[in-house]
């Protein structure tokens, strides 16, 4: 399935991206982070904070926001 996918750590950047279907939140952190944290995170799903264990949905827009920035 297709999400869009707002990765704000470092450069930042943002794109549609392709996931299996019934992935969870958390394993698109681990994925698309496996260097952080999840706690290091803000993690939106359309707009709204959800549980770690959240399943994905078609369409849905995913955002990834450090509130720890390095060297700051």
């Amino acid at each position: 399935m297709k999400l869009f996918f707002i990765n704000n750590d470092g450069g930042g950047f943002a794109d549609t991206i392709e996931v299996a279907d019934n992935t969870s939140i958390t394993q698109l952190f681990e994925q698309r982070l496996p260097h952080g944290k999840p706690a290091d995170y803000l993690i939106r799903v359309n707009r709204q904070p959800i549980a770690a264990d959240h399943v994905l949905r078609e369409g849905d827009r995913v955002s990834m926001t450090p509130t720890k920035i390095e060297g700051a």
